[in-house]
């Protein structure tokens, strides 16, 4: 098969993959070191490299679920509180081998749009080279992070546009 080969089949495999499918098999720190790593190989104007992603794993992982579950809970009125929607938000988190926040770092060198797209762009790359691991990923912008500023410690210029959760399928 030739490269165009192997990339077609590639995008046409990619899929969103939820939590309740990831295996408990951990995601190996190469492979995740070579998807964070063709990432950084998105075509960015000005070189600006605006993305910002934090790893979660482990205890920082389970940290940022009870934290989410947490937020959640305090922002919403009893009426609109919904024990399923909090116990999914530990339950996906959870479930994932790892989780990445996805910032984006407005430089001012560029108009947003060009920065939020760079960053799709590093999100798509992590999405294809995960396909090609057999890794499931999936990419979730709760209103939630809008209230994670510190603990993600997002500046004044960024702004998390989500997570993105992975496991071995």
């Amino acid at each position: 098969m030739n490269k165009a080969e192997v990339l077609k089949e590639i995008i046409e495999q990619r899929r969103s993959i939820f939590p309740k499918d990831y295996s408990d098999t951990e995601i190996s720190q190469e492979i995740l070191d070579e998807i964070l790593h063709s990432a950084t190989l998105a075509p960015n104007h000005k070189r600006t490299k605006p993305w910002r992603f934090k790893i979660f794993r482990g205890e920082e992982k389970a940290k940022l679920a009870l934290e989410m579950q947490s937020i959640y809970k305090s922002t919403q009125s009893e009426t609109l509180f919904l024990e399923k929607k909090y116990n999914d938000i530990g339950f996906k988190i959870n479930k994932a081998d790892t989780v990445v926040s996805i910032v984006v770092n407005f430089s001012g060198m560029v108009p947003e749009w060009e920065e939020i797209a760079a960053v799709s762009m590093a999100v798509q790359n992590m999405y294809l080279t995960c396909t090609a691991n057999n890794i499931g990923c999936y990419w979730s912008s709760p209103k939630i992070v809008d209230h994670l500023k510190e603990s993600l410690t997002i500046e004044e210029n960024q702004k998390c546009l989500g997570f993105l959760y992975m496991g071995v399928i």
